[in-house]
């Protein structure tokens, strides 16, 4: 079925690229435009509500309290609603809303999640709002990422409903609680998600849109994130007796070693690479979800531990295995009186590879943009993107991806959204979604 409509896609986003750059917005797609227009103040007052309620990855009960407010912002559109228990691996779970169109048509996936980086301890904590003549934008934690991209997608599906253009689309929405911070293991915290990917022929995800050089920018693929943990241990002893035949070299520096040649050995296209946590001395050790750590030693004593922990990104699954490869032999070849060994966490994102039908969904939406009048969007260099959700499905269905929000700062405090974005991201994605919706599969 996906090689089919491939193939459609391709043929039409061809079309769609030698048309002439004039509008050729229909009434109903013409009503769209207005609507979300005419909806602005109420998208932000939705946005500002969603991110007031903390809902860090930890937090379970904040992220089922922005659950909450969601369902009946769905409901009201049409949608069933399930909430899908994730317990089993220590997190809020998934919102799932399903709108059932015609028979026989385009059935779309829409991606999304509701938890932020920042947990109930941060600082960083409130909307705020500028608002000025020369600034309309906001700041507060998860703002874009990925509240303003949940907010885009409701703002779209508004107006999709407003112009009649919703009734007949197949449209089923997942929003997980643990986007930032995946259960383990991932096969159980995204086995939904995959089902709901492999059940569709479209998928778009509602991440941010990147901005390069003043330009709106297509995301036809992203990268994986495969994050690790070394281990060093040495032999622990007076430090007088250092790089000797009985005490060895120590951990701290055959983590060094280690670390060093990653740094020299791994680099090559599309791959990045980070150590972003390290602790070494007489005893070390992290806490239980491995984002604290704490070290004792002296400086006359040799470390006998080391523990680093840190991720590296890649475009393919084959460059995965071979990063992966490399990595483990250089830990292997460990300098004298020390041991090492490298594991993976079992909840790695995959990359969302570019494809012929991913860029053929770009060529759709560029269509859109010539008919609003707005300037064609190239693809996204895949190095400027992170992992995201829609990662897990990508080997299942054609996807496009950085149909959410425009900002900045995003992960940090501070993090700015501006609220202009949203009403062009969704007046992009009510349209596409209405475009796809009466293509038949």
């Amino acid at each position: 079925m996906k090689s089919f409509y491939k193939s459609v896609l391709i043929a039409l986003g061809a079309l769609a690229l030698a048309s002439p750059a004039v509008a050729q917005l229909t009434p109903a797609e013409q009503t769209i435009a207005t609507t979300v227009d005419a909806e602005y103040e109420r998208s932000v007052s939705l946005l500002e509500r969603l991110v007031n309620q903390n809902s860090g990855t930890r937090n379970s009960a904040g992220n089922q309290a922005v659950m909450d407010m969601l369902q009946p912002e769905f409901e009201a559109l049409g949608f069933a609603v399930e909430r899908i228990d994730q317990s089993a691996v220590d997190r809020a779970g998934h919102f799932v809303a399903r709108h059932s169109g015609m028979p026989g048509t385009t059935r779309m996936l829409l991606i999304g999640h509701t938890d932020t980086v920042f947990e109930p301890d941060s600082q960083f904590q409130a909307f705020t709002r500028a608002r000025t003549p020369e600034d309309d934008s906001a700041t507060g934690p998860g703002v874009v990422d990925n509240k303003g991209g949940v907010t885009v997608m409701l703002t779209a599906l508004r107006a999709m409903q407003a112009a009649g253009m919703l009734e007949g689309a197949n449209i089923t929405v997942m929003l997980s609680g643990d986007e930032e911070d995946v259960g383990e293991p991932a096969a159980t915290a995204r086995a939904d998600l995959i089902a709901a990917g492999q059940e569709a022929d479209v998928a778009l995800g509602f991440e941010s849109m990147v901005v390069s050089d003043g330009r709106d920018m297509g995301t036809v693929a992203r990268r994986s994130s495969n994050a690790w943990t070394l281990t060093t241990t040495g032999r622990s002893g007076h430090s007088s007796r250092i790089f000797s035949e009985t005490s060895g070299d120590g951990a701290i520096y055959e983590m060094a070693r280690i670390l060093s040649r990653f740094r020299s050995e791994l680099p090559e296209p599309n791959l990045t690479f980070n150590v972003g946590m390290i602790v070494g001395g007489s005893s070390a050790e992290l806490d239980d979800q491995l984002v604290r750590g704490q070290a004792t030693g002296k400086t006359n004593i040799i470390p006998g531990i080391a523990i680093a922990r840190g991720d590296f990104r890649t475009l393919s699954d084959e460059q995965t295995e071979r990063v992966r490869e490399r990595m483990m032999a250089i830990v292997a070849e460990n300098a004298p009186g020390t041991d090492a060994e490298i594991s993976f966490d079992e909840g790695s994102y995959p990359p969302m590879a570019p494809t012929d039908g991913n860029r053929a969904l770009l060529a759709r939406l560029n269509a859109i943009n010539s008919d609003l009048g707005l300037e064609e969007m190239a693809a996204l260099d895949p190095a400027l993107r992170g992992a995201a959700d829609i990662s897990f499905v990508g080997s299942y269905v054609d996807a496009l991806a950085g149909m959410g929000a425009v900002g900045t700062g995003l992960h940090a405090d501070g993090e700015t959204i501006d609220l202009a974005s949203i009403r062009r991201q969704a007046t992009r994605a009510a349209i596409l979604m209405s475009r796809l919706a009466r293509d038949e599969r």
